[in-house]
């Protein structure tokens, strides 16, 4: 899955798939959020004998430090 976002920040991108684990430690986040989801794709993919990992940034404009995410799950 690949999106056109404002990607995750080099030092988030490391921990995206521990549980709990909120980018934005904002209480008062719009978009809410547990910080459960991928801890929990990774635990299902695992489970089933497959890898999952992030990638970030994923797409490039001139005068811009990069954009997007993508997570990759590989059976």
């Amino acid at each position: 899955m690949t999106d056109t976002g404002s990607g995750i920040a080099a030092e988030d991108l490391p921990h995206v798939f521990d549980r709990f684990y909120r980018g934005d430690k904002s209480r008062t986040r719009a978009s809410g959020g547990s910080g459960l989801g991928l801890a929990i794709v990774r635990q299902l993919v695992e489970a089933h004998g497959g890898q999952v990992w992030a990638e970030s940034p994923v797409f490039h404009a001139s005068g811009s430090d990069g954009f997007g995410a993508r997570v990759v799950v590989m059976f």
